[in-house]
Order: structure tokens, then sequence, then C-alpha cells
């Protein structure tokens, strides 16, 4: 592999180096950009009037246009959807660059269908940016997960993790999803309780995307509660201001399909416009048993009200099942070679039903969050405006979970807890689980099922209001001030979906009830399928946010101070351990800021530097930070407070028609950092809510796009972290009923009292995990024929330190040290695209793709979780998918 890339960069270097003599003489050059977002315009036209000479823009948006005649030239440059540019200039025999042109939308909706300054600005907006277009999602994402079409971004870390449809995870400079603000148009879409994201309830983004910004470290977005890795700000398509259509069928393998289409009306006469889409995915999964089925839509209606409103509603979602192999179904890697099957789903097997072989799982998913937004703006006058957006989420879904009463077979029913499938009455021959020998159990047990299988159901309404307003302060200034108001409540309960053969199920878990305690019918009462077992509350979270920012923009410099108020509430209401007059739990408030500043000086019209610094306080997470145990206790954590961040930056660009280039050094300082730790003892489930940890990441990132001649588009990135964590973090342990123990695992009265057990956990220099610190990537695009593309990607990981908890051989009540979990082996990944698009007639147009992922049937492990040897054996891990390939074939209209 080494000789293979020098080769590679030798050429490139060649390739660089006779490239400056490409000369010609009546040679005019450029560079075609969206005026608003910076991207490249592909396929955008450039005519020389009166002259039979023309071109197009290439994928990068760069164009060459060999001209015969000398003297005054009149150049139009059009692409569908954007006004029409004309630009006089004198030809002579010399080569003639005319830099960047711009060209401006020529769309309803496309200026307040995103949240007003939630996107950064190249060359103006002090950030460490990426970009990645809709291009880019088409030629490359394929059948990978949709996070996956950013793994060539700098400091990105991305896997499938269970390898199920839409279970992927992404980490930005080591932090996890949690920890990084995910916007669909400037509107947060971060889970309200603990701030992770599902994917597979944004699958169908993919079809829509018109372009993904991410913003590493501070970002640009103008909310009160910013995130500490970076944002994803994920722009949808707007209103087109011309009338088309288009139906796409894609294929792959493992029985992949998915059809789509989409259509827009074009802006009629009296000012309305409309885009809609709608597509169905559906395969049997690569990973075994993990069939599938989504849809997607997306609809967009805007109207112009007069010369000074504009209004935009957007309604998107996608409902989808999926299939699953669990997270935590992670094996040894000696697990994996006796198995010698990557693919193997330790909860997929079979049960004889009415003398047929029905197909089982215990891992599955069922979703649908659909987000309904409605946009305002209002140009007040030539100095300000206004804009708001009033949103929604309902939430409905959930996914499976097992419920068992019998200890004896507590971690035996699927076998893994030990990194390998244990070989019980509840595997058969060939590894698959055997769900007859549960039915055999149940059916035969005289206290009712000691297995069953309960929904998981999590429903939420998510209501928020974002509005800013804008102001010009004379000639350089502007001014923004603006509200983030949100609310959300969570509805969370276990409803029995499957008695595996019993007649009945007993719920241990009402044993804890307080108010029936002494109800022994009700707490044996005989429970069928439909009726709620384990948890069943709801999670109320209610936000008050205010922000503001000044920007100074003068030639080349643009500068920037901006800061945020925010108040977050939360409380519960429990509907199953406790009595009505008890069921809500105090409310706890969190008051958290933030102040942040930076500043851009473009050096030349090729050159910038920038550097941004910012301090906030952010409230902890409902879950995870301020219950104690949330699934069935209002007991609080005494000793939960805001988290703090301090990071700064310092950035270098340049920008020309052959190069574009970054280069970025960051430093985060993270500390009272919370970390909820989960352990067994005693037959319970302990919990320890650690507090006051640091932790620091920091690092350098650089990354490229390359154009040594026409048609050739060479990209390039390179990342390298150092991330860990620092000091002690401390905490007190509670039970399953978030009650506080002592170091036996006994239960104690008095919270933070003497006999309480306090543990304190060493964590200094230890490795932060599940991200690989060292990431580089080398890719190309060629356009050999006129619309016939080839491009291939390699993606390098290194440093990637297993996922970890320091729970592992805890000592209650003690102080603890931890050591750095097992660095997994490096990797390199090499992806393939193929496309040609061409005209048929005058009104329609043909793409035909192909994506060829992992070419070379890379095996490589791309997820792991430490064990308690903090080595190779010890470790459970999840492999990366091998060889895969889709085909696609789109017609537009």
């Amino acid at each position: 592999m080494r000789n293979v890339l020098l080769k590679v960069v030798g050429g490139l270097v060649c390739l660089f180096c006779t490239s400056w003599e490409v000369m010609a003489d009546g040679v005019i050059k450029g560079r075609i950009l969206d005026a608003e977002t910076r991207q490249a315009l592909v396929g955008a036209t450039v005519y020389a009037e009166g002259v039979s000479g023309g071109t197009v823009a290439d994928t990068t948006g760069y164009f060459e246009l060999k001209l015969k005649k000398a003297g005054k030239v009149m150049l139009r440059f059009r692409c569908v959807g954007y006004a029409e540019v004309n630009k006089e200039v004198m030809v002579d025999s010399k080569e003639l660059h005319l830099g960047v042109i711009e060209m401006k939308p020529e769309v309803i909706g496309l200026s307040d269908v995103v949240v007003r300054g939630s996107l950064a600005v190249d060359r103006k907006t002090p950030v460490a940016l990426s970009v990645i277009t809709a291009s880019d999602i088409e030629n490359k994402l394929s059948m990978q997960e949709f996070p996956e079409i950013l793994k060539g971004t700098p400091s990105v870390y991305v896997t499938k993790e269970g390898g199920a449809f839409g279970d992927g995870r992404i980490n930005l400079r080591g932090f996890e999803t949690e920890n990084i603000a995910v916007m669909v148009n400037g509107v947060p879409v971060n889970e309200m309780e603990w701030g992770g994201i599902y994917w597979s309830n944004w699958s169908g983004l993919s079809d829509v995307t018109r372009m993904i910004q991410v913003q590493r470290g501070l970002g640009a977005s103008k909310v009160s509660v910013p995130s500490v890795g970076g944002s994803i700000n994920i722009v949808t398509n707007s209103t087109n201001a011309k009338s088309g259509a288009s139906v796409a069928y894609s294929v792959g393998n493992d029985g992949y399909n998915k059809v789509a289409f989409s259509a827009s009306t074009g802006l009629s006469e009296n000012g309305w416009a409309m885009s809609i889409l709608g597509a169905r995915t559906w395969g049997d999964g690569y990973i075994q048993g993990t069939d599938f089925v989504a849809y997607s839509y997306f609809i967009n209606i805007s109207k112009k009200l007069g010369e000074n409103h504009e209004l935009s509603l957007t309604a998107l979602g996608a409902p989808q099942w999926h299939n699953q192999r669990n997270r935590n179904d992670k094996m040894t890697i000696k697990a994996w070679k006796e198995l010698d099957d990557n693919q193997f789903n330790p909860s997929y097997g079979f049960a004889t039903r009415d003398g047929k072989e029905v197909r089982k799982v215990s891992a599955y998913n069922k979703y649908h969050k659909p987000q309904v937004s409605l946009n305002h703006l209002w140009q007040i006058n030539e100095k300000s405006s206004l804009s708001n957006v009033i949103y929604m989420s309902l939430g409905r879904g959930g996914g499976y979970g097992v419920r068992t009463n019998n200890a004896k077979h507590k971690y035996d029913w699927f076998g893994t807890s030990n990194g390998a499938p244990t070989k019980t009455e509840f595997r058969s021959a060939d590894g698959t689980f055997n769900y007859d020998a549960v039915y055999n159990v149940n059916s035969a047990s005289v206290t009712g099922s000691e297995m069953i299988m309960a929904m998981s159901k999590n429903e939420h309404n998510w209501y928020g209001l974002i509005s800013t307003y804008t102001t010009k302060v004379g000639q350089y200034f502007d001014v923004y001030g603006g509200i983030d108001l949100r609310y959300y409540k969570g509805k969370h309960y276990h409803e029995i979906v499957d008695l595996y053969g019993g007649r009945y199920f007993i719920d241990d878990s009402r044993m804890k009830v307080k108010y029936k305690a002494d109800d022994y019918l009700w707490q044996n009462e005989e429970l069928k399928k439909g009726d709620i077992v384990y948890r069943n509350y709801d999670g109320y979270m209610l936000q008050e946010g205010f922000f503001a920012q000044g920007e100074y923009n003068r030639d080349a410099l643009g500068a920037f101070v901006a800061g945020s108020l925010s108040n977050i509430t939360y409380w519960r209401k429990d509907h199953f351990y406790y009595p009505k007059n008890e069921a809500k739990s105090d409310k706890e408030n969190f008051l958290g800021y933030t102040i942040k500043g930076g500043a851009n000086y473009n050096l030349t019209e090729n050159h910038n530097v920038f550097a941004n610094i910012g301090y906030f306080s952010r409230a902890p997470y409902m879950q995870g930070g301020v219950f104690l145990q949330q699934d069935v206790s209002n007991e609080t954590n005494p000793d939960a407070v805001n988290e703090k961040v301090f990071t700064f930056e310092l950035g270098y660009g340049y920008r020309s028609v052959w190069l574009d280039a970054n280069v970025n050094l960051y430093r985060t300082a993270w500390t009272d950092k919370t970390m909820a730790n989960f352990f067994e003892m005693n037959g319970d489930r302990m919990r320890v809510n650690l507090t006051g940890l640091d932790a620091l990441h920091q690092g350098i990132e650089l990354d490229f796009v390359l154009r040594p001649v026409k048609d050739l588009k060479i990209t390039g990135m390179f990342s390298i972290g150092d991330w860990h964590w620092n000091g002690n973090g401390k905490g007190y342990a509670y039970n399953s009923s978030g009650r506080p123990v002592d170091k036996e695992g006994n239960e104690v009265s008095e919270i933070g009292g003497k006999d309480h057990a306090l543990n304190i956990i060493n964590l200094k220099d230890v490795r932060v995990g599940n991200s690989a610190q060292t990431t580089f990537a080398l890719g190309g695009q060629y356009q050999f024929l006129k619309g016939f593309h080839v491009g291939a990607d390699y993606s390098h990981f290194a440093r990637n330190y297993a996922k970890f908890t320091p729970s592992l051989g805890y000592n209650l009540g003690a102080e603890n040290t931890y050591e750095s979990p097992w660095r997994m082996p490096a990797y390199g990944v090499l992806d393939a695209n193929v496309s040609y698009r061409f005209p048929v007639g005058k009104l329609c147009g043909v793409m035909i793709s192909g994506n060829l992922n992992n070419v070379l049937d890379k095996e490589y492990i791309a997820d792991a979780e430490d064990g308690k040897g903090h080595d190779e054996a010890s470790a459970k891990v999840f492999y990366g998918f091998g060889r895969t390939f889709s085909l696609r074939l789109k017609i537009t209209f």
C-alpha cells in the first residue's frame, strides 16, 4: 500500500508541475460559485456572444473557454435556477483569469427556509468550515449511512455501528454525537433529553439536501445553547423558480432497492411555488436479519407577499422500520474468528409456530419523527429585517427491549455478555438464536413467562420558535438579536408485545412501586400483551434563550462578538412508581451562557487568516446528568452542575482558480463534564454519576481541493488530534431505584452521608475513545467525456482507542485508576464511483451512476469497546462492512 500511495502522490506532483505549461491563445479561465453559499455551480454554462464558443463548468465550478477572436467579448453565464450574469472582457493572446464569478439564486424560499445567520460564509465567517454539496451526495453516498458522506472531512469519524439501516454514528474532533449540534435549515434536531441523533429518523435527508455545512468548533449558528465539538447544518432544497421533475431507481447488494420522485411547480405569476419529493427504500440488510422498509417525504410551499414579505412552509419526515443488531452485541476478535462471519447477528433466529419456521428478531425499531416549520421573512426596510421560524416535531415509535424475571437466565438469553455467543440451550448449531427454547421454557413455567419482549415506546411533542432581528448600524456594522424558545414533552413506557409462548408475565419491577407496596395481588398481577411494564413516565423540558451578535465588515476585515443566555428547566412525571400526589418531580433549573468572538482578514484575493475564541457554560442533559435513574425515579442528582468549555482556534486559507486550501489549529478545554456509569452488583444495576471530569481536545487540520487541469479535481485532508482526559471525577453510588447505597451495595437513608459510597475515578492522561485521532483522505474525480465522471476516494483512520466505561473492575466506595483503552488497528478504505449524464431530446436528461464501496474488500475493526485487560483479547468489536455496490438511474424532465 505504501508503494501504491507513493506512486499516486508522485504522479499528482508531476501532473501538477506540468499543468503550468498548458497555455493557449485567447483562453479565459474562472470559477462560478453560488453568491450566497460560495459553492461550485456544476454545469453552469459560459457563452461568448457573437462568437462560436462556449463551455460548461466542471464539478468544482471551474471553466476554461478558448476563443480565436480578439477584442471585446460579452460573456453570458447561465445556470438553471440562477439569474444570468453578463460580463464584458477584453480578449488577447494572453491567458485571462476572471477569478470568481458569483451567480445569485433565482428561487423563492431560499432566503427564509434557512434560519437567518445559521450559515457560515467562506472568507468571511471565522470558523473552520467544510461543505458537502448536493453533487457530492449524489455521486458518493450510495447505500451508505447519511453521515458517512462526511468521512472525508477533517477530524470526523463515522461508522455504521450495529450495521442496520440508519444506525450509524458520528464523532467530531473526538466529541460524541450528543456534543455536536445537528440542524436542519438552522433548526436544532438533537434529542432534547440526552442530545443524541437517531439517523434512521433523518434518512430521507439525502434526497433533498442542497448542501451540508460542517462547522468545527464554535460555529456560526445563532441559537442560545452551543455545541462543544461543532455543528452540522443540513440545508435542504428550496422551491425552484422553474418547473421540473425527476424519477430515480437504485439497486444494490443484499436486496437493496430505492425508488424516488421529485417535482417543482416553479414560481407562478401570483407568487406561489411548491416542491415535493417522495421515496421508498427497502432491503435485506448487509448484517444478518436486518431487513428494513423506509419512506421519506419533503414538501416546501412558498409565497411572496408583496415586496417585503415571504412565507415558506416546509415539512419533512422519514417513517421507517428496521430490524437491528444491537449496539451491545459486540464480541471478542477470537469469537468473530471462530464464527468466520462478520455479518453475524446474535439476536437473529427462528421459532416453529403452527408447524412453520418463523423468523424472529429481538432488536427492532419503528419510528416516525416529522418536522414542520413555518418561516416568515419581513424585510422591514433597506437596513432591517425580521426572520421568524416556528417549528414542530412529533415523534412516535420505539424499539424492542427484552424483559426477564429469571436471574439464572439474565445473561444467557442472547449470550454475548462475555464477548462470545454462549453455547446454551438458547443457541442453535449454526449460532442463530433458538427462540423455540425460549417458548419451551415459558410454556413449562408455572409462574408465567420468564422472558418476554416489550416495545420501549418513546413519543414526544417538541415546539420551538427562533426569531432573529437584523439591522445595519452605519455603513459597516450589522447587529443581530433574537430569542430561542423550546418546549418538549417526551412520553416513555414499555408495552408487552410478545409473551414468547407464556400465558402471562409477572413484572418484578412492580415490587419497587411505593404506593402499592402492600398490595400483593397488584404486584403479582398476571400481565398480558398490551400491558405496561417496568416504566411509564413523562419527561419535560422548557428552554428560554436569548442571543445577540455584532458584526463589523469593511473591505478585507470581518469581525464579530456574540453572546447568549439560556435557562433550561427539567422535570418528570411518573405514572408507575409514585401516587398521583407525588408523581411530579421538583423542577431543576440551569442557567447557561455563551460569549464568543472572532475575526477574519483577507490578506489578498488569495490569502486569508482567521481566529476565534469562546467560553460557555452549558446545562447537563436530563438523561445521564440531572435524574439519578430517569426511567424509574424522581430523585435528582444533587451534584449536577453546568459543564464549562473554553475554546480557541487559528486558521489560514488560500483560494485560487487551481487550489483551495485550509489549515486550522484548535484547542478545546472541557471541565465539569458529567458521566453516568452503570454496573451490576448484588443482582442490581448500580449507577454512579461522575462529575468534575476534565478533557482536553486539541489538534491541527488540513484540507485542500486541487484543480491542476480542466476536468480533474483532487481532494485531500489530514488531521491529527491529541484528545485525553485530565484529573479525577467523583460521584456517589445509587441503586436501580435511585436510592443511595454503601460500598457493599446496600441501601442507606442519607444522600451524601458518611455511609453513602463516594467513588473517585482517576482518568489523568487517559485517551479519549471511540474516535480516530489521526485521519487522512485522498480523492479524485475526472471528467473523461462531457458528462462522464469517474471518481475514487481513499480514507484512512488511525490512533483510534476503544470506547470505555470507567466502571470496569469498579471498587465501590474507593478511588479507582483507569488505564488508557485498547488502541485499535489502523485501517483504510477505498471507494469508487462513476456517473454519466446525457440529454435525451430537449426536455429530458438521464444520469446513470454506480458506486463500489470498500473496493479492496478490506477487513477492519470499525467499533470497539474496551475490556478489563485494555487489550485486543478482552475488547469487544464490530467489523466494518466488506465490499458493497449500487447502481442508479435518474431521469429529469
